[in-house]
């Protein structure tokens, strides 16, 4: 963990619900970031912005639809780290949809200000829904800085298990979504 990653302290959970059609849960977070929609299609499409915030890497880029990608997840033991997808739905600045992990992704961009309201709808299995968000809002976190020029490098996997922000923001969110916490470390 860097001096910024060390220093790094995330607000209160906040910007996420939760949509549950019966076992299957997905977890819809929403961000206001200060910058456009160019910028941030950009920063979620290409593997050489994805590796700077995203807990995955892409071996090509994900802004075109068919597009075959392996998305790598950092931290994953070998056998579950790296998932095929192809691009099901990708306009730019607008929309982005994909398979990671065994779970559905949409991506939705939309102008607001000068700057863009970032929604991400991800299927998660219920049992770890809190921790999903936790990460998630983190990485956002991680993105906005990024997006700012004053990147802070990817807080995901082991590293942001060893911060508190993370533990904290873990047991706001299971709080939030009324379930219990599996046990992380």
């Amino acid at each position: 963990m860097n001096s910024k990653q060390a220093s790094y302290q995330p607000v209160t959970a906040y910007g996420a619900r939760i949509d549950k059609k019966g076992e299957e849960w997905t977890l819809v977070l929403v961000r206001d970031l200060k910058h456009p929609p160019e910028k941030v299609w950009r920063a979620i499409t290409e593997p050489e912005h994805l590796k700077e915030w995203a807990p995955f890497d892409a071996d090509v880029s994900l802004a075109t639809v068919g597009a075959k990608a392996k998305l790598t997840t950092i931290g994953a033991p070998p056998a579950y780290a790296t998932t095929e997808t192809t691009v099901k739905r990708a306009e730019k600045n607008k929309a982005l949809e994909y398979t990671w992990g065994g779970g559905d992704m949409r991506w939705e961009l939309e102008s607001h200000g000068a700057g863009t309201r970032l929604t991400l709808w991800a299927i998660i299995n219920k049992g770890f829904i809190a921790t999903g968000a936790a990460g998630w809002h983190v990485c956002f976190d991680v993105l906005d800085r990024l997006l700012a020029d004053d990147p802070m490098g990817r807080l995901i996997a082991g590293d942001a298990l060893q911060h508190e922000g993370w533990h904290r923001l873990h047991a706001e969110y299971a709080q939030q979504f009324g379930v219990a916490m599996p046990k992380m470390r």
